[in-house]
């Protein structure tokens, strides 16, 4: 239990929120996120990239200092292999047990999804076609520290890298107020096999990694959750650096039935609403009663939480971007849902697997009762690198894959080619290239008579 509890005056209460009341305009409300607007993000971060473009480790020290109040000079910006011995000597025993016991968990699940070398396939007789897997050349992982360290984030984006088999990849997360990267997150970038950390925090960290500096090499991809800054400073610089999908604010939905228990219901809503007030967090159900026992739970769970984190999760639960959502029956929750396509779905129902089948959109689905979400959060295996803002409606959960490229295989026989070129002749001819159909023409049987 949090020894700083908040004194809980019962002041704070959940939002509800009826969807057969709502018009168009209040809808659109419920299903917005702070990553909507970012431009008045953008116009902040852009002269602070121009200026680690230019100025390189001399900009990240000194907006280190500015930003994040951390005592950096330039020459320091990378952790040194005593910074390593020294976080690892600070750690309680069993922390460092439970840092490995989660990465023998995500490395296991991210081997799982890793695809084989090369897979070919007939698709004619003499022709054989597929695809070869192969690592990217370079990557940068992001662990962000601007409410806390977040040790698993580190897991969960340098195994991916690792078991990929990028060659050597790198760590980058802000410097704390004595200058230095947080412990847990030096010994969690060691359990899963990365060497290089440096200090760079939001949208230093994407700049540093885009361009590269004295100290920072310069990456292919740049991939963790992050701030609003984080992320409008990823989209300034997309063409300059990749980053598959955008991991902002947390948000997170419950789904609950009329079997569900809402003490339980309460208590996992919370979890995503106390990373800060630019969280989204619903729990959404078709019955009044469920939406009536879980407003008067969430007040006692706040009353276990330091003043901060419920302070947090009062101002997501008690706006528009959080509450409790009642919809007029299943398929109206069911299109909620799916159209707020959450990072975060937690089905709470003794038929969890029911409801499956319906919900398209979502990051990360989470089944019954017992699958709480911060267990997913940190150790379960799947991924908490997820696409937020409604980016689950066209990207997965960051992988094995995302620092892996694939290229397309073919190979044919004399038969093979026999029964193809005339189908290649006709399509040249018609789309007008001269050389494509030559190349398929009597002029090759010419060709290899020549040698």
């Amino acid at each position: 239990m949090v020894q700083d509890k908040q004194s809980f005056s019962g002041g704070a209460q959940v939002a509800f929120h009826d969807l057969a009341k709502l018009d168009a305009a209040g809808r659109a409300a419920l299903l917005s996120r702070v990553e909507d607007s970012l431009e008045p993000f953008m116009a902040k971060v852009a002269p602070v990239i121009e200026a680690v473009r230019i100025e390189g480790d001399a900009a990240l020290a000194r907006f280190a200092q500015e930003f994040d109040g951390a005592p950096l000079t330039a020459d320091a910006i990378a952790a040194t292999e005593d910074d390593f011995a020294a976080a690892r000597a600070s750690l309680d025993p069993e922390l460092i047990h439970t840092l490995e016991y989660a990465a023998a968990n995500i490395r296991r699940f991210q081997e799982a999804q890793k695809p084989r070398e090369m897979e070919l396939m007939e698709v004619r007789p003499g022709v054989l076609v597929g695809e070869r897997w192969s690592p990217i050349d370079s990557a940068a992982l992001y662990a962000p520290r601007g409410k806390g360290a977040f040790p698993s984030v580190t897991l969960m984006t340098c195994i991916p890298a690792i078991v990929a088999g990028v060659p050597d990849p790198i760590l980058l997360s802000p410097p704390g107020p004595d200058g230095g990267i947080d412990a847990a997150t030096l010994v969690a970038a060691e359990i899963s096999g990365v060497k290089r950390v440096y200090k760079a925090g939001g949208a230093l960290a994407v700049a540093a990694a885009a361009y590269g500096t004295a100290t920072v090499p310069k990456c292919l991809k740049i991939e963790g959750p992050g701030s609003p800054w984080f992320v409008a400073a990823k989209r300034l610089l997309a063409g300059v650096i990749g980053s598959r999908l955008p991991a902002g604010p947390s948000e997170s939905i419950v789904l609950a039935d009329e079997s569900a228990n809402p003490q339980l219901v309460a208590l996992d809503m919370i979890i995503e609403s106390e990373h800060g007030p630019d969280s989204s967090v619903f729990t959404v159900t078709w019955s009044r009663e469920i939406a009536e026992a879980v407003i008067a739970a969430a007040p006692t769970y706040w009353a276990e939480m330091s003043a901060t984190l419920a302070g947090y999760s009062q101002t997501v639960l008690g706006g528009t971007n959080g509450g409790v959502v009642l919809a007029p029956d299943q398929d109206a929750a069911y299109a909620f849902i799916n159209d707020y396509a959450p990072e975060h779905c937690q089905i709470h129902s003794q038929g969890p697997f029911d409801h499956l089948p319906h919900l398209r959109n979502a990051s990360e689905i989470l089944l019954g009762e017992h699958a709480a979400g911060s267990i997913a959060n940190y150790l379960m295996g799947p991924n908490c690198v997820l696409p937020t803002a409604a980016a689950a409606k066209i990207h997965s959960p960051l992988g094995v894959r995302d620092f892996m490229k694939s290229c397309s295989i073919g190979h044919m026989t004399q038969a093979g080619y026999d029964e193809m070129a005339p189908h290649t002749h006709r399509f040249a001819t018609y789309e007008g290239f001269d050389a494509h159909a030559n190349a398929v023409s009597p002029l090759r049987r010419r060709a290899r008579g020549n040698h």
